[in-house]
């Protein structure tokens, strides 16, 4: 077999390899989505004050004045 087709060969199979890799990596990610979509989810409620933020009091500057 020349030298020249032999090294063709083994690009075009060098670049199917790697087109393989990525399509197993693509495939990967697309079945892990979900699972990591319910875990960030699980996450931000978990991680989310439960007790509502009081609300700041309406003093004037007076009010304000008179303390400081």
């Amino acid at each position: 077999m020349p030298v020249i087709l032999e090294a063709i060969l083994i690009s075009f199979a060098m670049l199917f390899i790697f087109a393989l890799a990525f399509l197993a990596v693509y495939l990967l990610a697309i079945t892990m989505s979900p699972i990591e979509r319910g875990l960030s989810k699980m996450i931000w409620d978990a991680t989310k004050s439960k007790k509502p933020v009081p609300a700041p009091s309406k003093g004037s500057f007076r009010d304000f004045s008179s303390k400081h």
